[in-house]
């Protein structure tokens, strides 16, 4: 059992207790919010986006593009912050993001687009992350 905020639960019901049901939902059931609904689709102030859940860092600001799909969207993450796995959920194949500290969702990584020069959007959920402002 988790013991303090800086723990991390070790059962869903711990992490029920730990974040608001809307949270629960998409970071520990691989919910999604509704397009164009999250409160950082547009923002463009500096800092870094952490996980919502257990606060690692995740994404710089910079990292972040404007991809027009209703979602927060990143070209790439800091190294060995998200991990990827096979999403066969509706009827097709994606590749799911999640936090590599937490195991919580964040979202699905696309390649292939031409948004970028790399050619690969993150399509996060804002309530998968939070702000961290830049001083």
């Amino acid at each position: 059992m988790a013991t303090n905020e800086t723990a991390l639960p070790t059962t869903e019901d711990e992490w029920r207790v730990r974040l608001s049901p809307e949270e629960f939902r998409v970071l520990r059931q691989a919910g999604t919010e509704a397009p164009w609904s999250g409160e950082y689709v547009e923002t463009k102030t500096e800092g870094t986006y952490d996980c919502r859940a257990c606060g690692a860092a995740l994404y710089p600001s910079d990292y972040k593009f404007d991809s027009h799909c209703g979602w927060p969207s990143f070209d790439d993450a800091i190294p060995g912050a998200v991990k990827e796995i096979d999403d066969h959920s509706l009827g097709m194949v994606r590749t799911e993001i999640r936090c590599a500290r937490c195991d919580s969702h964040l979202g699905h990584v696309f390649r292939g687009e031409h948004f970028t020069p790399k050619n690969t959007r993150h399509c996060v959920n804002s309530l998968s992350i939070r702000l961290d402002p830049k001083d």
